[in-house]
């Protein structure tokens, strides 16, 4: 009897050793895995959380958008209508100009003769863009003339001057002013209007009277603007002579 229970003593220690064991391994795999061992077929758990069924992931960071600064010259993206930029402006404005007189006559002056036929003349007045004129009066001087040796004196006024009146298409009387002084430019009155940049032309014709002095001098031709009692542009001399 005492030789037949041996052998199962043996089988249980051996039992008792192989559940010792058993209980030290997994008490070892709790303690290096710091957590129960994922089921087979399981994804491993990761530092965020699995978003909730049905729900697409949100991304994890908003997508960034290039606006690429088109360079000087780079043609316009297609579709895109072309911007002509606005000319540029000078800001300059026109170089002022001023009134300019001229006389024209046949031969460049005045020869004439006591008692023959008048000569005539023109005067133009060219404005600039400066100002306009209301009043502006051509007007004219001569010195007196003295007579040579052997000339019979003087009996008349020697010279009559006359302006052509386009209205009713005849010559008129014009004042011409004879001393060796020179007017007062308040002394004068009259005149017709001349815009900007406008241009006048005046007629005149001069002759020498039969008892007038024989000489030279030349006819000197002024405008006078009369409202405000200045010349705005220098006098002409028209030379001249009578014999």
């Amino acid at each position: 009897m005492l030789v037949a229970r041996v052998p199962r003593a043996r089988g249980l220690c051996a039992a008792a050793v192989a559940a010792v064991l058993l209980a030290g391994s997994s008490g070892c795999a709790k303690e290096g895995g710091g957590g129960p061992a994922a089921a087979p077929g399981s994804a491993a758990p990761s530092g965020s959380p699995a978003p909730p069924s049905g729900h697409p992931p949100s991304p994890s960071a908003s997508p960034s958008v290039s606006v690429a600064a088109s360079a000087p010259g780079t043609p316009p993206a297609s579709g895109t209508p072309a911007v002509s930029p606005p000319p540029l402006a000078t800001g300059r404005p026109p170089a002022p100009t001023r009134l300019s007189v001229a006389v024209d006559t046949r031969g460049g002056r005045l020869a004439l003769v006591r008692g023959g036929a008048a000569q005539e003349f023109t005067v133009t007045l060219r404005n600039g863009n400066a100002a306009d004129h209301r009043h502006l009066l051509v007007a004219f001087q001569m010195e007196v003339l003295v007579g040579g040796p052997g000339d019979v004196p003087a009996s008349g006024p020697g010279l009559l001057l006359e302006r052509f009146d386009q209205a009713s298409g005849t010559w008129r009387p014009a004042e011409l002013r004879v001393a060796n002084d020179a007017k007062p430019l308040s002394l004068f009155t009259g005149g017709g209007p001349l815009a900007r940049d406008a241009v006048r032309v005046e007629r005149y014709r001069l002759r020498a009277t039969a008892g007038g002095p024989v000489g030279s001098s030349p006819l000197v031709v002024s405008v006078v603007d009369t409202d405000t009692d200045r010349a705005p542009a220098a006098h002409v001399l028209l030379g001249h002579s009578t014999r």
